[in-house]
């Protein structure tokens, strides 16, 4: 790694492995601006607000440029702050301008950085043709008339996700960024991992907005407003109120939902623990039929959506478990029925995910029965943000108030289903003969856990060693099935999510970039340790509710099919 010391508006910056200019500047204690640029990302350097000038007056991106030992730079000159401005002012002389009712407005980059470079008039006129909104997609609405052209949700497609849905069209002036021949995104072989949602700096791709849909229902008297929020939301949800990434606030949650108008609310942690006891059952029972094998996991839809569409042949692979979300729902669906009828009331049940293609499972016509939905609406963790700033709630204020009974309860392996390796460290927690308390140590420091895109553990389960992979980032999932097929890797369970970090950088979350992930990752680790029992099994409600069901109801609740 490269060390040396740059000189930055004259002040000595030294570096040591940064990546770029970009890097070191900002080390420096400077904001520059940018649109096309993510760490996690390649470098792109299209938007060219980066830009920095040697001595030699030359310009030049910074997020391209390489640190070199005694390389002096210039970042505000009058040069370049003309710059950026002329760039701000093109870009929104081709942009749909109405900020105020747009769904990116307050958390857009082209209005924060046209608000900070005093940009407050366009000499340009906008001779583009007009474009067709796409809200074809159950988890994200496309606007191309608020697309700036930056990239960032092309990259994130092709280089994260490993899908390429959408790409660059045409040339010149009239470039735009589209699904290929002008597709709607629901006639492509899209995910809804919403990823592309996630990096897009302004309005052009957004979540797929259904708090009108959650008001009505809370504010509807003939209705029984049932939430259920998932592990992850709880160590995000609060950063935007001022509050640390990682921070468990579940409780106070909780008490805003209540405050808010509605009736029940539940921990998804308890259908996360059906999950663990039905899913380890499979695999066990796999183990004793010899296969097929590998398991794949089956929490994630946009990981099962990936099968049906590219590679269906691996779909008798997956685990035939409902993720939480659906088992709750499943659970939640019966429970509600006989005072549903005494009561005169519909149960409206909602979903808080950290995820868009929960939009996308809850809509899967396996999942209605009677011609209702198990989950009438899922909401993401940016939209349960945004409606409790409508509300006037100030977060860090509300006082605890712990998940209602009897579905509050779930234990700490259901608490790190939020992060990459938590279901198979879950899965594994059941499977072991050994449930000491030393086990459980010895797995915190295992393979299960970590940041790697790919994984490997093993374990002793009987006489037989079990390989286990985790992996997360769908372009690393289909990297490793490639090398199952060529028989160059042999697994017998594998947990994939699509989402880098898994459901800690769901695309439903505030965006953060890796650090912040790991930091909720950590909070759900913390909660687990906190947790008054580790595993599934000892969860006493889970266990009642499961010996009241026969076996023809427990499959019929808790299993279902996947067909390409």
């Amino acid at each position: 790694m490269a060390k040396g010391i740059m000189y930055i508006d004259g002040q000595r910056v030294p570096f040591d492995g940064e990546p770029n200019v970009l890097s070191v500047i900002r080390k420096a204690g400077i904001e520059l601006p940018t649109f096309c640029y993510y760490s996690d990302l390649s470098v792109y350097g299209a938007c060219r607000m980066c830009v920095v000038e040697d001595e030699r007056g030359k310009i030049e991106t910074s997020c391209s440029m390489k640190p070199r030992d005694g390389l002096s730079i210039r970042t505000n000159t009058a040069r370049l702050l003309k710059h950026r401005r002329m760039i701000l002012e093109l870009l929104l002389a081709s942009h749909n301008c109405s900020c105020t009712t747009c769904e990116k407005s307050g958390d857009c980059r082209l209005q924060e950085l046209a608000m900070r470079f005093g940009v407050r008039r366009v000499r340009f006129g906008d001779s583009r043709e007009e474009s067709t909104l796409d809200d074809s997609s159950p988890a994200v609405v496309r606007d191309p008339s608020k697309c700036i052209l930056c990239g960032d949700c092309v990259r994130m497609c092709e280089e994260t996700i490993g899908m390429g849905i959408i790409d660059f069209a045409r040339r010149g002036y009239n470039m735009r960024v589209s699904p290929a021949f002008g597709r709607n995104l629901s006639e492509t072989h899209c995910i809804s991992c919403g990823q592309c949602a996630a990096v897009c700096p302004t309005g052009a791709i957004t979540i797929y907005n259904q708090i009108g849909k959650a008001w009505r229902a809370i504010h509807d008297p003939q209705k029984r407003v049932v939430v259920q929020i998932a592990p992850a939301v709880r160590v995000a949800v609060g950063e935007a109120f001022g509050l640390p990434a990682g921070q468990n606030v579940l409780d106070q949650l909780v008490t805003a939902l209540k405050f808010m108008g509605v009736d029940e609310v539940y921990d998804t942690t308890f259908g996360a623990d059906f999950t663990t006891i039905e899913e380890s059952q499979e695999f066990l029972a796999r183990l004793e039929k010899g296969g097929p094998f590998p398991m794949f996991t089956s929490c994630c839809p946009a990981w099962v959506k990936y099968l049906e569409n590219e590679n269906p042949k691996y779909l008798k692979h997956i685990s035939t478990c409902k993720s939480p979300m659906e088992m709750f729902a499943s659970i939640i669906r019966q429970h509600y029925q006989e005072k549903d009828a005494e009561d005169g009331r519909t149960t409206f049940h909602i979903a808080i995910m950290p995820c868009t293609a929960k939009k996308m499972e809850a809509a899967r016509p396996q999942f209605y029965h009677n011609g209702k939905p198990d989950v009438d609406l899922v909401l993401t963790t940016q939209e349960i943000i945004n409606m409790i700033k409508e509300s006037g709630i100030q977060l860090p204020q509300m006082e605890l108030e712990s998940p209602d009974l009897p579905f509050g309860l779930g234990s700490g392996a259901a608490v790190i289903y939020g992060s990459t390796g938590g279901v198979a460290e879950a899965v594994v927690r059941y499977c072991l003969p050994d449930k000491s308390k030393n086990t459980l140590r010895e797995l915190q420091y295992s393979a299960l856990r970590g940041n790697e895109s790919i994984r490997e553990a093993t374990v002793q389960i009987g006489e037989r060693e079990i390989k286990l992979a985790v992996v997360h980032g769908l372009i690393n999932a289909q990297k490793l099935l490639k090398e199952i097929e060529a028989g160059t890797a042999y697994y017998d369970l594998v947990e994939v999510m699509t989402c880098p970090s898994g459901c800690v950088g769901g695309a439903g979350q505030p965006y953060g970039l890796k650090q912040k992930k790991q930091d909720r990752a950590a909070g759900l680790y913390a909660a687990d340790r906190a947790a008054p029992f580790k595993r599934a099994e000892k969860n006493p409600v889970v266990l009642d509710f499961l010996n009241s069901y026969t076996p023809e109801q427990r499959h019929e609740l808790l299993h279902t099919s996947y067909q390409g």
